[in-house]
């Protein structure tokens, strides 16, 4: 019983939306408002109802030219299914390869950024004067001296600027 006394004045409440409320003064000046037009006088529409929905164009007959081909294409005629369609899965391809694009590039710049921390890593590692190891060709450990530390600091720095400014 609740349930339908609060259906009815939700419904009942909703109706003052749908409908136009007019204002107009009588005879005598004084001001009034109703849901009806007056039958003559100045009309002032306080609140509008919904807005009508606008009819659909009317579509233009397609005139051939003498070869029997289609004239141009009407700006003012409304796309078929088919051409919406087809723009619409050109939209979705070019988005796809821009996000392709675009992830290409942010991996790219990413790549460089690692690169770069780690070539500022070693750089700053060469420069600490801490004993600095790598392996040679046969796999053994070697210490590099100072004519190669000095070298390998010079080809860091080098790379630093080129790659990483």
């Amino acid at each position: 019983m609740i349930r339908r006394a609060a259906l009815v004045v939700a419904l009942f409440s909703a109706l003052p939306a749908l409908a136009q409320i007019y204002s107009w003064k009588d005879k005598d000046g004084r001001i009034h408002y109703g849901d009806t037009p007056p039958p003559t006088g100045e009309i002032n529409v306080i609140q509008r109802g919904p807005a009508p929905r606008p009819a659909p164009p009317a579509a233009a007959p397609e005139a051939a030219t003498a070869g029997g081909e289609a004239k141009a294409e009407d700006p003012a005629r409304a796309p078929t299914l088919t051409e919406r369609e087809q723009a619409f899965r050109e939209r979705r391809a070019a988005a796809a390869e821009a996000e392709a694009k675009a992830a290409e590039e942010a991996a790219r710049e990413a790549e460089r950024e690692r690169f770069c921390e780690q070539a500022r890593n070693q750089l700053a590692a060469l420069e600490s004067g801490q004993r600095v190891s790598r392996f040679n060709a046969a796999g053994e450990r070697e210490l590099l001296d100072d004519a190669t530390r000095g070298a390998e600091a010079a080809r860091l720095r080098q790379q630093i600027a080129e790659h990483c400014q």
